[in-house]
């Protein structure tokens, strides 16, 4: 679970490094300008870290149900080696799908200005700048991508079945909420990320505006990864106890 924690925490740090810094330099400055290619590597990098997120919560979720179902099993399910595949798995299917939209998004052509009403470089907003009709691949990519989201998806609300069934089966209350504890931080994470992106990109156009188009992609963008480390050192009291014994560690090496 930790080495998933690190990767995770990794994706959320170039998540948020990708549009905050940019953002508040021309918050700060004034300054509404972005370069052709810096607009190309925001893009890529985003699509890039989100993407390989939610394969990583995906991965997360069947850490979990091995841990509770099958928890003789899980030293040889999820051992080093399988671990650190699947890990790879998640970011190497992020790269490849940040790859296909950036690639195929910025092959178009466009004709509508160079104005984007978003404080981030965004698929959906540059879209709008195109003037050909090759925009409908990229509008079959995106519905490919949003297939695999669902499969993710699903896996995930399978897994967490399997899950309370198998918590709900604990005879004694105090193994209950242990059980409970360890995935509620994974829940929870899960739930933020996927309403804030499926509101993003499913609301309804009768009640878009550039106002609120740019308040929920600061939610789905920037509000789950700086509340995800939050989220499990609040409610991860091992995690606590862990970063305690190392830094007090630490303390008594260097004197």
């Amino acid at each position: 679970m930790y080495f998933f924690l690190l990767n995770l925490s990794l994706l959320d740090l170039g998540s948020l490094s990708t549009t905050l810094p940019k953002a508040m330099a021309n918050s700060l400055w004034d300054n509404r300008h972005i370069s052709y290619l810096g607009c190309a590597c925001q893009v890529l990098f985003f699509l890039f870290f989100i993407s390989a997120e939610f394969s990583l919560l995906t991965i997360m979720s069947y850490d979990r149900y091995v841990a509770i179902c099958k928890p003789l099993h899980y030293g040889t399910l999820l051992g080093s080696r399988a671990c650190v595949h699947m890990a790879a798995a998640a970011w190497g299917t992020g790269f490849l799908n940040s790859l296909l939209h950036t690639a195929n998004t910025f092959s178009l052509t466009f004709c509508k200005g160079n104005v984007l009403d978003q404080f981030f470089c965004e698929i959906p907003q540059i879209l709008k700048l195109s003037c050909s009709h090759s925009y409908l691949r990229e509008v079959g990519l995106l519905l490919i991508s949003i297939s695999l989201a669902f499969g993710c998806f699903v896996f995930i609300v399978v897994s967490y079945v399997q899950i309370f069934r198998a918590v709900l089966r604990i005879p004694s209350e105090q193994g209950r909420h242990k059980a409970f504890s360890t995935c509620l931080p994974h829940l929870a994470v899960v739930s933020l990320f996927i309403s804030t992106g499926t509101f993003a990109n499913l609301k309804p156009p009768s009640i878009s505006s550039p106002s609120l188009d740019l308040v929920v992609s600061f939610l789905y963008s920037v509000v789950p990864p700086a509340v995800n480390p939050l989220i499990y050192s609040i409610r991860d009291q091992e995690l606590k106890q862990t970063l305690k014994k190392l830094i007090q560690s630490a303390v008594y090496q260097h004197h």
